[in-house]
């Protein structure tokens, strides 16, 4: 038996949305629920699936139901679809699954031709009216299925008024709009090459046709994009029987909130017109009113609309957003829907849900988008100002900057010092960078991804940073995009939350950590399983993160506490010592420096564990670049002039640079590779993280340390580096060990590692997964060239539903993860595992690390709020999962 593929509103429910779509589950509701609903009935997703499946054909048979149903509201109304003395119009509106406001098409007063519109003045008694609503349907008929661009029906308007010396469109006589339709239909003649349809199922045919069509039309696929809403599901078609609000002074239309969808607070908020359509309203054609207005205008009209909003809200339990008509003087609801809102007043909303017993704190959590936080927690962009957008790039780090325009780290620290705000612009960022970006507003750069160096030290410290921006190309002290030329010095601005790239100094807006957020995130935690920690490397991250609700640092990145300009010589001076005695002498200059590192994290992170990775990258990268050190040791020599001992230091440097080089460094030497060729590096950390652990304890100060080897690959790796953290312990520490209860584990980066879990678990206290480059090598991507050039290509095309290394590849780099935890723990039960890559921050990733049965997810401090409130939202889906089957089960 064939589904019903066109449903009355009184044949439907909300909980049919995935079939009626979201509007017309809502329509179907409201009629159940007695509200004044014009009659109408819906064309299913099913049917749009089929009709973009099938070659843009309706199924057969389609039109022979929607006609059935044209008679059942014909029946209803006591009027007829196309009849000359009683017409019948209708709307034609899409309504997706998923809410897409404004992203398809919609068709009204369908039904009218030029017999009907005569009718239809007779029947009103009003001539201009009906001629209006035909002029008006010719236009968006035109339009949304003939594709007509709408300045060629407004200028035949303006020449009209212009002619008629009127300023406002009402102004115009009912003779003259009806020459305007006739106008119109000539605009669709002239561009379509064919007439107007007189025949009001040929109209009816085209106008479904084309609301399908509108599914796949590009603000559509950039909004589903955009918001990861499914392609599949394909949108509704809702034919519903008109009424109008241009009748008369008695009639009219608005829209409304039954909540204030900027701040949250509880107070109907919109606009209304009298003697109007809706798109009058939508469009800005005509200034709308304020909602409260009406309650001086029309007093028991504005009581009516409140109980009913207030009704709709209570049925559906959450804000509402409420398309109404008043036809003389008489209410319809059109349309309610969950109503969109700011990060702000989402968080409000839900609270307030809660306290007035509307919603449980599961719900209410269930509610946040947790991206909003990210809106919350960083400063962004005053819309309300001009902006000169001129491109985009990837959104790498959160917030907004604003500052003036500099190419290289020293400027940017000079700058900043000399008290001028900056944004750091550079083809990519390397560690040598790092004072630049520490002193620069936000960073901007050419290549690279969400996951390169600049995305990941900016998400670190708090700072916006636009990535791969590729239409921009830097040149000597400027950029250009486009034919824009941007010089050093001039005002950029950047958003970090949606890649814009935008010129001029720019006014930005203060976060805001609302009461109604403290307690949102306190539900969170007394909800969640999963520990949130924080990746930090600095006393101060580590004290945000701490403020933000970290229950530690999941990853100390200590290769970032070597990149200030006044640690980078003597780094530079232990990678060029010539033999073990130098270098020692090298460390002994860094260990003290990296002491005081220790001591700042142990004291923002007392009582809390502190994960330490010891040093990752290659030593290339603490050195300059060869490529610079060719060009400046040809400067030298072709300079009689220069100085002799900086040539001999640029030779010694050119030298070693070359000898470190390698054709894959990611492959090459380093993390733990590096400390087994050179002990003295490793134990030179491991040193100085016991000795700040004794001058602590001293303090009172409870210090939990852990110790991560890094890129580990196989069993031995992990075992020698354990005695050298065992054998340095025990040596600076002597009697005191008991003292300090500290545990030794690996990053799990490397395939082999996941797969040999059970051998490397023997030497291991923990398993931290780093995602990132965990998601790199099972690829086989390098993010950064990945991210740059082909991965959106591979999103786009659907070759992957996601870019990896934003939301974790369950398939792939998930099966390592599942695989490893289960042989580790196979070995030590009691074996603490977490993820510290970038994934920890990620909703998706957050989720597949509690189903994993992970200890904990570490992120970057700004991001920590929103782990909390996404590790709940994994409780309480997974909770919900379980119930269901359980429902199944007893059914079954």
């Amino acid at each position: 038996m064939r589904k019903q593929r066109v449903l009355f509103f009184t044949e439907g429910n909300a909980g049919m949305k995935t079939l009626l779509g979201g509007k017309g589950a809502n329509l179907a509701e409201m009629t159940k629920a007695g509200l004044p609903v014009p009659p109408g009935f819906t064309v299913t997703t099913e049917v749009c699936r089929a009709y973009l499946a099938g070659g843009h054909q309706l199924p057969e048979g389609l039109m022979d139901e929607v006609a059935a149903a044209m008679t059942g509201i014909e029946e209803l109304k006591g009027q007829g679809f196309g009849r000359p003395d009683a017409p019948l119009l209708v709307s034609v509106r899409s309504g997706s699954v998923t809410s897409m406001p404004g992203m398809m098409d919609t068709i009204l007063n369908l039904g009218l031709n030029d017999e009907t519109v005569a009718g239809l003045a007779a029947m009103t008694g009003n001539p201009r009216f009906a001629y209006d609503c035909y002029r008006r349907l010719l236009q968006m008929f035109g339009n949304v299925v003939f594709e007509i661009e709408h300045y060629h029906f407004e200028r035949e308007l303006l020449l009209l008024k212009k002619e008629q010396g009127c300023e406002e469109d009402s102004e115009l006589s009912a003779e003259r709009v009806e020459e305007l339709c006739r106008a119109y239909q000539r605009v669709i003649k002239k561009k379509a090459g064919v007439s107007f349809p007189q025949g009001v199922f040929d109209q009816l045919h085209m106008a479904i046709e084309a609301v399908f069509r509108s599914w796949n039309n590009p603000r559509a696929v950039v909004y589903r994009k955009l918001n990861r809403i499914p392609d599949h599901q394909g949108t509704a078609v809702n034919i519903q029987s008109m009424v109008f609000g241009n009748l008369g002074e008695d009639s009219g239309t608005g829209v409304l909130f039954t909540r204030n969808p900027s701040t949250g607070e509880k107070v109907l908020y919109g606009e209304y017109l009298m003697n109007a359509q809706g798109e009058d309203v939508v469009a800005g054609i005509r200034t709308p009113q304020g909602i409260a207005g009406l309650a001086g205008e029309q007093p028991q009209l504005y009581l009516q609309i409140d109980e009913v909003a207030q009704k709709l809200e209570r049925h559906y339990r959450d804000m509402q957003d409420i398309e109404f008509t008043i036809e003389n003087g008489k209410l319809y609801i059109l349309q309610t829907r969950s109503g969109k809102r700011t990060a702000q007043a989402a968080v409000k909303i839900a609270a307030d849900l809660v306290e007035e017993g509307v919603i449980s704190k599961a719900e209410a959590l269930e509610r946040i988008e947790v991206s909003h936080l990210d809106q919350l927690l960083h400063r962004s962009i005053d819309e309300g100002q001009p902006l000169n957008v001129l491109a985009s790039g990837l959104p790498a780090s959160p917030g907004a900057a604003t500052g003036q325009a500099v190419f290289d780290a020293d400027t940017a620290e000079e700058w900043a010092r000399a008290g001028r705000q900056v944004l750091l612009v550079r083809a990519e960022t390397t560690p040598e960078d790092i004072h630049g970006v520490l002193a620069a507003t936000g960073v901007l750069t050419t290549r690279g991804g969400m996951t390169s160096h600049a995305a990941v030290v900016a998400r670190g410290m708090g700072k916006p940073c636009v990535c791969g921006c590729e239409a921009l190309r830097i040149g000597e002290g400027s950029f250009t995009i486009g034919g824009t030329q941007v010089n050093e010095g001039d005002w950029v601005s950047i958003d970090g939350a949606t890649g814009r790239v935008i010129l001029g100094k720019l006014v930005l807006k203060e976060p805001e950590i609302s009461p109604e957020l403290s307690t949102l995130l306190g539900w969170a935690d007394g909800i969640r399983r999963l520990k949130v920690l924080t990746n930090a490397d600095t006393p101060e991250d580590a004290a945000k993160a701490r403020e933000l609700g970290a229950e530690g640092i999941g990853l100390c990145r200590t290769e970032h506490m070597f990149m200030s300009a006044d640690r980078v010589p003597v780094v530079q001076e232990m990678i060029l010592a010539e033999d073990e005695a130098a270098r020692r002498t090298a460390l002994g200059k860094l260990l003290p420096m990296q002491q005081g590192d220790f001591e700042g994290i142990f004291r923002s992170m007392a009582g809390l564990p502190v994960t330490v990775r010891l040093l990752d990258p290659p030593l290339h990268e603490f050195l300059p670049s060869l490529e610079h050190l060719i060009v400046q040791q040809a400067r030298l020599s072709c300079d009689a002039s220069s100085d002799r001992a900086e040539r001999e230091k640029v030779d010694t440097l050119l030298r070693k640079v070359r000898g470190l080089h390698e054709m894959n460094p990611m492959l090459g030497t380093r993390g733990c590779r590096l400390g087994i060729l050179f002990e003295e590096i490793y134990e030179m950390q491991v040193e100085a993280l016991f000795r700040a652990a004794l001058i602590c304890r001293a303090e009172g100060v409870e210090v939990l340390p852990e110790l991560m080897i890094p890129l580990v690959g196989h069993a031995n790796e992990l075992k020698r580096m354990r005695e050298l953290v065992d054998r340095t312990a025990a040596r600076v520490l002597g009697e005191r060990l008991p003292e300090v209860p500290y545990r030794v584990g690996t990053m799990i980066e490397v395939p082999r590692a996941a797969i040999t879990a059970g051998q490397i678990a023997r030497h291991a206290d923990f398993f931290s997964f780093g995602t990132n480059d965990l998601t790199q090598m099972t690829f086989g991507y390098s993010r950064d060239d990945a991210e740059g050039k082909f991965l959106t290509h591979y999103v786009e095309h659907k070759l992957l539903p996601e870019n990896p290394f934003q939301v974790l590849d369950e398939e792939g780099v998930g099966e390592l993860i599942l695989w490893a935890v289960d042989k580790g723990r196979a070995v030590k039960p009691a074996l603490k595992t977490g993820v510290c890559g970038e994934h920890g921050g990620d909703k998706d990733s957050i989720f597949f690390c509690h189903g994993a049965g992970l200890d904990y997810v570490s992120c970057s401090p700004y991001r920590v709020p929103l782990a909390r409130i996404a590790a709940a939202q994994a409780v309480i889906a997974a909770e919900r999962e379980a119930a269901a089957e359980r429902e199944t089960v007893q059914t079954a």
